[in-house]
């Protein structure tokens, strides 16, 4: 009886990080009203905190990477564990707003930053021909993230308040990574890979001993950096960057503010809370069977349809004014987004190759650092100026169905 393909076994161990990370970082909005409270500050002010995670979450993900690339997958999911919690702990203690920020922006941020690159990055090595389904069944950890935390640190934080639960949060995150680190593993240099999922003899990959499995040398740092480099400069990448940016503003805005907003327009703080709980679970379902659906009608044209679909969610969200309708909205914009998030690093391998892989994914993962670290912030501005959200969804649907463009711009210049 031949033993199932170890390659599933690596999408659950990077199931496991996605929802970690995105269940925690996600869940910031239900944080935001009694952190902003007890710290004296504004709503724009008090996401400066997850601005700054996500900064460090993607910023750091173009070092991290190259690191992944070069040491192996499972000794940076150990440290990224490591770090993750320590950022977690810390901030449950954290008595002034700079700690806040050090603590849950900068040291969670980077611990995040590891985990992200070891969950989205890897799969991509083991599948090919199923690379949107399996990449879709990895990163539908983060719908399952959001469908259980944020509901699950809205009930923590009224029994026992916003600082111990993070002290709750923090234990669960070192289990579920410890289970991932021992699951995880680079890419099938021993395991037999089933016929057909790479359409082509695999290249001889970089192992993490300073060779290849050929005996021949590893590339140096600096070769590898001009490879990431020669990438980096191409017309296709810019216009995926900036896709990715444009896109990207209706995610972040919606999950830091949305909890807030269903307050505002007279729906209970649950009603946002479920909301982003409904995002969750259908960002879940739509990872799967969008990412699956993929495979067989193309990538980019998926990923594209998507991104039109957040963005046109987003513009009408400010007329929605029912909880039933917020709702709705939230299964659209959930499968939507789990459309287009299924296909993040299978999509960069379709465009720019495997070869260094996490470094290029990470790298190109700056754009969410630029829209995580200026949309909420100026979503909270807009809001503590104008007294309502309608300018900021309305700009951050119409920069979605800009960015869908972008994206098909680069495959036809790729010709992928």
């Amino acid at each position: 009886m031949n033993r199932p393909y170890y390659g599933w076994i690596v999408v659950c161990a990077c199931f496991l990080g996605t929802f970690v990370v995105f269940g925690l970082s996600y869940s910031f909005g239900v944080f935001l009203e009694r952190m902003a409270t007890d710290f004296a500050r504004s709503r724009a002010v008090t996401t400066i905190a997850f601005g700054v995670q996500t900064l460090l979450l993607y910023m750091g993900a173009v070092l991290v990477g190259v690191f992944v690339d070069r040491l192996g997958t499972r000794r940076m999911l150990a440290l990224g564990t490591v770090v993750l919690c320590l950022g977690l702990l810390w901030t449950s203690v954290a008595t002034t707003w700079l700690t806040v920020v050090l603590a849950y922006g900068v040291v969670t941020g980077i611990g995040m930053s590891i985990v992200y690159v070891v969950a989205y990055a890897t799969v991509p090595r083991w599948f090919d021909r199923r690379a949107g389904f399996a990449g879709g069944v990895a990163s539908a950890g983060l719908g399952a993230g959001m469908l259980v935390v944020a509901p699950a640190a809205t009930a923590l934080i009224d029994r026992v308040g916003w600082r111990s639960s993070f002290l709750v949060l923090a234990g669960v995150v070192t289990v579920l990574l410890l289970v991932a680190t021992l699951l995880i593993r680079d890419e099938p240099t021993t395991e037999p890979v089933p016929a057909g999922e790479f359409a082509e003899p695999r290249a001889l990959e970089t192992s993490t001993n300073g060779g290849r499995e050929d005996g021949s040398e590893q590339p140096s740092l600096g070769a590898q950096f001009a490879d990431i480099h020669a990438i980096a400069w191409t017309p296709s990448f810019g216009l995926v960057f900036v896709g990715w940016v444009l896109i990207y503003t209706t995610m972040y805005i919606v999950f830091v503010h949305l909890v807030v907003y269903a307050s505002d327009i007279g729906l209970s703080r649950a009603a946002g809370a479920t909301a982003l709980a409904v995002i969750g679970g259908a960002n879940a379902v739509g990872r799967v069977g969008i990412g699956y659906v993929s495979d067989y009608v193309g990538r980019v044209r998926v990923f594209a349809g998507c991104s039109t679909v957040m963005g046109v969610s987003t513009l009408a969200l400010p007329a929605l004014e029912t909880t039933t309708a917020l709702l709705a909205f939230a299964v659209v914009f959930g499968l939507a987004y789990g459309g287009n998030g299924a296909l993040l690093a299978p999509l960069t391998g379709d465009l720019f190759g495997r070869e260094n892989l996490n470094a290029v994914f990470g790298l190109i993962s700056g754009a969410f650092a630029l829209s995580g670290l200026t949309a909420p912030f100026l979503a909270g501005v807009g809001y503590d100026v104008l007294g309502t959200y309608t300018p900021a969804f309305a700009s951050a649907g119409l920069a979605a169905v800009v960015g869908a463009a972008a994206i098909v711009a680069a495959k036809r210049l790729e010709g992928a």
